[in-house]
């Protein structure tokens, strides 16, 4: 009798271990639909706008530049020491130009990334929250490129998420 209780609960352990409440939740579509996105979104582009005018600057001063070199290229009159230093100039500007337009890059990307940090701790703070008043044991992102299968006893949290949220 005392075997056969030992067996039942070494038979029935394993089970208990895998019973275990799994929750996905969409992270990409709850954070695309946050006003604070939104927010977000709008400042760069209005940073990106800013650098896009200063680039076309940039632009336009060099095909001055230019223009005024191909002005002079044929001509004999002008010595070709003044040639190859508006060459060099147009070379220094356009350097110039790339340089600033790399730096905008990571600049945007800098902001992207201070603006978008308070968003996601909001949101993993809402999943927190859902994951523990559910008693999920595991919240994974729902990821319908990486995911192979989802069972039905899987529970997708994502609309009470964004009721945390305050999103519609």
């Amino acid at each position: 009798m005392f075997k056969k209780l030992i067996l039942a609960v070494l038979v029935a352990l394993p089970m208990t271990a895998f019973a275990q409440k799994l929750a996905v939740v969409d992270v990409e579509g709850v954070f695309a639909e946050m006003p604070e996105t939104k927010e977000m979104q709008t400042k760069i582009e209005d940073a990106s706008k800013q650098y896009e005018t200063a680039m076309q600057g940039l632009a336009d001063e060099l095909n001055k530049l230019y223009q005024d070199y191909q002005a002079i290229a044929n001509d004999t009159t002008v010595l070709d020491t003044i040639k190859e230093r508006r060459i060099q100039e147009i070379q220094e500007r356009q350097q110039n130009a790339e340089r600033f337009r790399a730096t905008a890059q990571q600049d945007l990307a800098r902001q992207q990334q201070q603006l978008a940090a308070p968003i996601f701790e909001k949101l993993n703070q809402a999943i927190s929250s859902v994951g523990q008043e559910g008693n999920y044991s595991l919240v994974l992102p729902k990821n319908p490129e990486l995911t192979l299968y989802v069972g039905a006893d899987v529970t997708d949290i994502t609309p009470m998420v964004k009721s945390k949220l305050g999103i519609k």
